[in-house]
């Protein structure tokens, strides 16, 4: 069987290989013999040779082309330095000549006071004068001695002790510390202190002199007293339980939603419930985050002895923008490395030469002794003024110090919206009626608070026996909040705000209310962070006239706007979200410290205070150049529109970048932004622009390097606008600084 299988397997592989014409073998190829191949290398490598030597002529060539550009860049930047340094001291005194507004600016506020002084004197209305103790001490005195007052009366007379109290705290800020000792200080504050101690026992006993009179102001309905008293500055909602319905537990203030749920033991107790909404705050410490000179000054000292120390330890030769980026290319380096020694410039740049100084004392011996005391005079106010716009762009060094737990940081949290006294009082022995006489039991006590819970229970489940007080509040239309409102309590032994102690807060946002569970009732207020619009997204200062300018700050949740003219502030608008909101300020013109403490006191907060820094993300400046800009954008900001950069992040702490073009109509509020550079004694204009990729400190084609910014745009900018600036008012001109210096554009954007 197998022989038959072979068999016929045979025939197929014999048809498969059948015979055909035989095919030509592919000719093989030619063989290169050494010789030429080692011609065919030599070639290659002479290829090889020419394209290396002709890459590296290109390459000597493009190096000394790029050599010759840098040394006639290098020329050009030395003859521009040269030239700046020859007439640095020539636009030194000019610029000395326009700041003269500053002093000049102090000289008419201090005139201002004493007329103010003189106009209340021959006034005669009764009132005291803040700035004289003995007025204050007698007006204090007599008011001590004034009794049984009703709520009403008192009201009317705390509307003069919170004006007398505004006046005071408006003397300690806005009088430079050189025309204040210590002991004026301290007089005032004092002053302070007693005015509001002696308002909150009047305030007191007004309301115990109501509570005796609850059962005669009983409601029909209820059988219990309600009662609310309410004018600018003060809301009373006092509650007397004289019925003691252990089933009536819900207080709710008619036609309001003010109120509390109370538990059954203060249902059944002979008390009474007081809220006293104070639109004003007398428990958060005076100063409570005063800083010392020392530690401001501090700060600076730190900073420059940080700069000189990296300098000394990383000496840089001073390269033009082109060989900087090519170093930094080659080998990247940190930015404090490139910084100037600020502090050392700072010093020589005023060293006078010995020819200057014998002209000024021959000068000074032809001059009369009354124009020599005068200049003296205003030479020592500069100075003074100088040091107080200066500290308020110093930062402290030191962190504020560490609280316990629970405590409010008054330093990162700012109290809003007044404070809401919460009171379980005792009910007095109420007037009864006898024979026509009102017999009432005056307690030499005064007023008693109800202890809730009491301080020794021998329950052992306290919490279930002497449950929380449910407490719901009505936030006022005066005050914003950007986030949900934190509720703290006044801790009376630790002299503190506290978090502990609340729960269950729920804030109903359209009808602003907020409820809230209290262990036991004691003053409350909402605080927010001071911080929560800051760092600024971006600025822009623009003039709207001579002698009027409007600034806006964009921030993440809204865009404000300020208007400024002469010596005077007013917000002109106020934008949530893109949308306007239309809120009491609006319009309202205001001296700038009153603006400042208005805007802060109304959830408003732009002004970084000295330990800002410690709780926002900023870009910190050597304060001397960020105090220069703002006077120098301060004398310009008349005909000159100044804004935001993105390029400000980007420089190190010594110099400062903005943009700017002249604005004198709305026909030139369309001209194009020029980015200027300034670091206190140099200013240049850029020649990159705000959409740039990369950072470089290039300049602008035909400009120069000038010792002010005053200097720089006056090379291109018209005629007429060189005169608006010089015509500007001080008082105008202060102003403008002084708020630039308080919402410090420049470091916290």
């Amino acid at each position: 069987m197998t022989t038959l299988l072979r068999q016929s397997v045979k025939p197929s592989i014999s048809h498969s290989f059948t015979k055909g014409p035989k095919q030509k073998k592919a000719p093989g190829k030619k063989k290169i013999t050494k010789a030429e191949r080692l011609r065919l290398l030599q070639e290659e490598e002479e290829r090889r040779l020419k394209e290396e030597e002709e890459a590296r002529q290109k390459f000597e060539k493009e190096e000394q082309e790029r050599l010759e550009i840098q040394r006639i860049e290098r020329e050009k930047w030395n003859l521009l330095e040269k030239k700046d340094l020859e007439r640095r001291s020539e636009e030194f005194e000019e610029l000395a000549l326009l700041e003269t507004c500053f002093p000049e600016a102090e000289k008419q506020k201090r005139e201002m006071r004493v007329l103010a002084q003189w106009k209340h004197y021959t006034e005669c209305d009764g009132s005291p004068d803040p700035w004289v103790a003995q007025e204050m001490n007698t007006f204090i005195s007599l008011w001590e001695e004034e009794k049984n007052e009703t709520f009403e009366e008192v009201m009317e007379k705390s509307k003069l002790v919170l004006s007398l109290i505004e006046k005071l705290k408006l003397i300690l800020l806005e009088t430079p510390p050189s025309d204040l000792d210590n002991r004026t200080v301290l007089q005032h504050q004092g002053s302070i202190l007693r005015l509001q101690e002696l308002l909150s026992l009047k305030v007191n006993v007004a309301t115990e002199l109501l509570l005796r009179q609850a059962s005669n102001l009983a409601d029909l309905d209820t059988g219990n007293m309600e009662k609310i008293i309410r004018d600018e500055n003060v809301t009373l909602y006092v509650w007397a339980n004289l019925k003691k319905n252990p089933r009536y537990r819900t207080v709710r203030f008619s036609e309001t939603q003010i109120g509390f749920e109370i538990p059954r033991i203060l249902a059944t107790s002979n008390v009474a419930l007081q809220l006293l909404h104070t639109r004003y705050d007398h428990i958060t410490p005076l100063f409570p985050t005063a800083v010392t000179e020392e530690k401001q000054s501090s700060m600076v000292a730190v900073q420059f002895n940080n700069e000189e120390s990296t300098e000394k330890a990383n000496p840089e030769e001073k390269l033009l923008p082109e060989e900087k980026a090519a170093g930094e290319d080659e080998q990247p380096k940190p930015e404090q490395e490139r910084e100037l020694n600020f502090f050392q410039e700072e010093e020589t740049k005023y060293e006078a030469p010995e020819d200057s100084v014998l002209q000024r004392t021959s000068s000074l011996e032809e001059k009369d002794p009354q124009t020599i005391q005068h200049e003296l005079e205003m030479k020592l106010l500069s100075e003074a003024v100088t040091a107080a716009q200066l500290r308020l762009v110093e930062n402290i060094v030191d962190m504020p110090e560490a609280l316990e737990t629970y405590e409010v940081d008054l330093c990162h949290f700012s109290p809003l919206g007044g404070v809401y006294h919460l009171d379980i009082l005792e009910l007095p022995p109420q007037c009864k009626p006898v024979k026509g006489w009102m017999l009432v039991e005056i307690r030499q006590e005064g007023l008693q608070k109800f202890t809730y819970p009491p301080e020794t229970t021998e329950e052992p489940d306290s919490e279930s026996v002497f449950p929380p007080i449910e407490v719901t509040l009505e936030i006022h239309q005066s005050v914003i909040f950007f986030e949900r409102p934190k509720v703290v309590r006044w801790d009376n032994e630790g002299k503190a705000w506290r978090s502990d102690g609340i729960s269950s807060v729920y804030y109903n946002r359209e009808d602003r209310l907020l409820t809230f569970n209290m262990e036991t009732l004691s003053p409350v207020t909402l605080i927010q962070d001071a911080h929560v619009n800051m760092p600024y997204q971006s600025w822009e200062m623009s003039p709207l006239g001579m002698d009027k300018v409007l600034i806006t700050v964009k921030t993440v949740f809204l865009e404000l706007q300020i208007h400024i003219k002469a010596n005077l502030c007013m917000l002109a608008s106020v934008k949530l979200k893109g949308k306007g909101h239309e809120f009491h300020l609006n319009g309202k013109w205001m001296a700038p410290i009153p603006f400042i403490l208005a805007l802060k006191g109304a959830g408003l907060n732009i002004f970084p205070a000295v330990y800002s820094h410690f709780y926002v993300v900023v870009n910190n400046k050597v304060p001397q150049v960020e105090l220069k800009a703002y006077r120098q954008m301060a004398l310009l900001s008349s005909a000159f529109s100044f804004g935001w950069s993105k390029w400000n992040m980007v420089c190190n702490s010594t110099r400062v970048v903005f943009r700017v073009r002249e604005h004198l109509s709305e026909e030139t509020e369309h001209l194009t932004w020029w980015l200027l550079m300034f670091s206190g004694d140099r200013a240049q204009m850029l020649k990159m622009q705000e959409e740039s990729d990369k950072f470089s400190e290039a300049l602008w084609e035909g400009t120069e390097f000038h010792s002010t910014l005053y200097h720089m745009l006056k090379d291109f900018a018209s005629p007429v606008a060189m005169e608006r600036v010089r015509l500007s008012d001080c008082q105008f001109v202060n102003s403008v600084c002084y708020m630039l210096l308080s919402i410090r554009v420049l470091s916290y954007s």
